[in-house]
């Protein structure tokens, strides 16, 4: 029977999943969720899907490795929905969020050059207070707090005065945000970055991360290529 529907330019459920490893519930999850156009029914229920369908499934598939699950999903409604231009919106948002990523990432990689290891001197032991650690970076002990509050560094508190504490991590932290404000990185740009900081351990580690960043940042322009391929190709077949 599976023949006889393919050469009549229809197929079944599993025809589709069969050549992309799934299972015939996802691509009726497809089909629900706008992913792929609305498919005929049978007489007696069943759905029969056209080259069309396959056509949709190849491109929300192609689409995924470069712009993630929701953003493929949103893109793949909105062209069978008609709405072309909000498909193409959004894969706009995805490339500019890509090249945003990319900045970020030279932006690390320019702070960790400009950043020399005699830039401040060392921490005390146990810590530093805020009006040296203000003085060795050359700036007003006010800026620091105003750091503190978008999240930049993140002192404690000494239990018997309440004065701020910044230990190796914080003094890293606030160095880091130095040279970035002094490269002209507003606080809402430097945030992400010194989260990026935090999660690697540290500078070292950031900094041996960087060539994995540089293959992932990669991998989703080609991602994207390929996406658009598939989805050109969809957009062909649909007329």
């Amino acid at each position: 029977m599976g023949r006889n529907l393919q050469s009549e330019g229809r197929l079944r459920p599993v025809d589709l999943a069969r050549v992309h490893g799934l299972s015939t519930q996802a691509v009726r999850n497809y089909e629900e969720a706008g992913i792929l156009p609305v498919a005929d029914r049978s007489p007696s229920g069943y759905r029969a899907y056209t080259p069309l369908h396959a056509g949709a499934l190849r491109a929300f598939l192609a689409l995924v490795p470069g712009h993630g699950h929701q953003t493929a999903a949103s893109i793949m409604r909105a062209v069978n929905e008609g709405a072309v231009d909000e498909a193409f919106r959004l894969i706009d948002e995805s490339h500019a969020q890509l090249l945003d990523d990319r900045r970020t990432l030279r932006a690390v990689e320019s702070a960790l050059r400009d950043l020399g290891p005699a830039a401040v001197p060392d921490p005390e032991p146990g810590g530093t207070f805020i009006g040296p650690l203000a003085e060795q970076l050359g700036i007003r002990p006010a800026t620091l707090r105003k750091w503190e509050r978008a999240g930049l560094v993140r002192p404690r508190r000494d239990p018997r005065t309440g004065y701020r504490v910044y230990d190796d991590a914080d003094v890293r932290d606030a160095r880091l945000a130095h040279q970035l404000r002094r490269g002209g990185y507003l606080l809402e740009r430097i945030a992400p970055l010194i989260a990026q900081v935090r999660a690697a351990g540290g500078l070292e580690p950031l900094e041996a991360a960087l060539g994995d960043w540089h293959g992932r940042l990669s991998g989703r322009g080609r991602a994207m290529l390929a996406g658009a391929a598939e989805l050109e190709a969809y957009l062909r077949e649909r007329g």
